[in-house]
């Protein structure tokens, strides 16, 4: 008996036949075929695809690149879609965006498809259980999302490409719940032990405790921050809708095979607020297992023994303890005001020269761009910032973003500002920015994607806020060259949908996937 007929008898001729699919494919495509499995590409958020090698600046112009088609879907797309590369659905090998929806539904679609507007999704999944409904934006008291809630932050995919983690909020009679799912990637349906519903509590005397303990509230928690896989687990942050109290900033970790509750961390348990919202970027996580999140306004008495980390970059360990953080000596006037620190995500940056090898770059509302080390954030220093590598004040408008690295530089686009590069050298930031769109976006701004090849070829990635939203293309080496805007066409051949807040763009293999109201759309070459 030789090896192939061995295999037909072990696996049979589906899965035989789909891994000479595979093969085929990934002949085609290239055996180095990126994913995106995490929100802006990897664990540290750099939002940085180095392994682009169709879209060029040479031919990302409005003559030879646009929207091919686009995926309906039954609600808002908030969530940044997910590309998994070679995946076998069905017997067949496909590439595979993976979106979710404000309906509570998760998507599974084939990439590549130029069949057209609508196409059937490979499949298709609720996550919702049977009597519940997403929740009402009125539900919230806030009309941030509308006009319901679901899923909303951006799921994250296994290194082996077999699951989905998603998290959906939901209605069910007058009770509010937020389950964690575990989606099998091939089938569309839920794991063993999948979902668990979210909750729990820690001691404190903060803002909504009974009797010495505050529980999670799953009506005013607001899942915005995409989910981390790190270390084994699936992390889940929280934030409010509109301030809506009493609210807490929650970290949850989850064993990622069984979905049992390892952690739980509250930012502020003996006072109130210090949401995590990130602008729906997502907690980072280094090499050591050490995972990082910013907070937004709250309690902050850590510098005098509290437990209260309001507006902080948070060091965290791998089972949730405080092991370092870095607040604003103006953090007072900031929570005051409402700038919160947390309205932008933190980046880990590669390893630099210099004392202060392992960085970390954040913003706020208040438009400054801090520079960290990561192996001594800096705790909290009245009067100024002196103890931290380096703070860049105004430099920005208000941060609603996660910024992207690439090739030395660091990018940002802040409310009311132009898409900005700041050079990385030494481990330091230049002073000021570099290089400049000189096209400034209102509210929110935007989170850039940069695409290259290697260290050549970069294209900045940004979404503008529109009745449409609108895809932006940038020399990534030359800011003030505009390659390609989506309404650049007198026809509405390039039109993406309608905007949605905080959209992200991803950038794999020769496309461009762009979420917005009930639809997402893919832009690559034109035929």
């Amino acid at each position: 008996m030789n090896a192939i007929t061995r295999r037909v008898e072990r696996a049979g001729w589906a899965v035989l036949l789909g891994a000479i699919a595979a093969a085929s494919l990934a002949a085609a495509t290239g055996a180095g075929a990126v994913d995106v499995l995490t929100y802006h590409n990897d664990n540290a958020r750099t939002g940085q695809n180095t392994a682009e090698t169709t879209l060029k600046p040479s031919n990302v112009n409005p003559a030879q690149f646009g929207k091919l088609f686009h995926h309906g879907v039954d609600g808002y797309v908030y969530a940044q879609p997910l590309y998994v590369s070679n995946v076998v659905i069905g017997g067949r090998t496909h590439n595979v965006i993976i979106v979710a929806t404000e309906n509570d539904t998760l998507y599974a679609f084939d990439a590549d498809s130029t069949t057209g507007v609508n196409r059937k999704p490979l499949w298709k999944r609720s996550l919702r259980p049977p009597g519940a409904t997403a929740v009402p934006s009125a539900a919230t008291e806030c009309k941030d999302l509308i006009p319901k809630v679901g899923v909303t932050s951006t799921p994250v995919i296994d290194d082996a490409k077999t699951t989905v983690y998603a998290v959906a909020k939901t209605k069910e009679g007058k009770q509010y719940f937020h389950r964690l799912h575990a989606i099998d990637l091939a089938t569309g349906t839920e794991k063993p032990g999948s979902p668990v519903v979210i909750g729990g509590g820690v001691p404190g005397s903060g803002d909504g405790s009974v009797s010495g303990t505050v529980s999670f509230d799953a009506l005013r928690a607001h899942q915005r921050s995409a989910l981390l896989l790190a270390n084994g687990s699936v992390y889940v942050a929280f934030a409010s809708h509109c301030d809506v109290g009493p609210y807490h900033g929650w970290v949850f970790r989850y064993d990622a095979s069984s979905l049992g509750r390892q952690a739980i961390f509250n930012a502020t348990p003996n006072g109130g607020l210090g949401g995590i919202w990130l602008a729906g970027g997502g907690p980072a996580a280094d090499a050591d297992g050490n995972v990082f999140v910013v907070t937004g306004n709250g309690t902050f008495d850590a510098d005098v023994g509290g437990t209260g980390y309001g507006d902080s970059v948070l060091k965290l360990t791998g089972n949730l303890a405080v092991e370092d953080y870095f607040t604003p000596f103006n953090q007072a006037e900031l929570s005051r005001v409402d700038l919160d620190f947390g309205s932008s995500g933190a980046v880990l940056l590669p390893d630099q020269p210099g004392p202060h090898p392992r960085l970390l770059v954040t913003s706020g509302k208040e438009g400054t761009i801090y520079l960290l080390d990561r192996d001594s954030l800096g705790h909290f220093h009245a009067g100024d910032d002196s103890q931290i590598v380096q703070s860049l004040p105004d430099e920005l408008g208000a941060a609603f973003d996660t910024p992207a690295y690439w090739n030395g530089r660091v990018y940002y686009q802040g409310l009311g500002q132009s898409l900005k590069a700041f050079a990385l050298s030494a481990g330091t930031l230049s002073t000021s920015a570099v290089d400049d769109s000189g096209a400034p976006f209102d509210y929110p701004g935007t989170t850039p994607s940069i695409s290259a090849n290697g260290t050549s070829d970069g294209i900045a990635w940004v979404i503008r806020r529109g009745a449409n939203s609108v895809l932006y293309a940038y020399d990534a080496m030359n800011l003030s060259h505009e390659l390609y805007h989506s309404t650049a066409q007198a026809t509405p051949r390039d039109s993406a949908g309608k905007y949605v807040k905080f959209t992200v763009p991803t950038v794999a293999n020769g496309k461009v996937y762009v979420g917005a109201q009930s639809r997402v759309s893919v832009f690559g070459l034109l035929p």
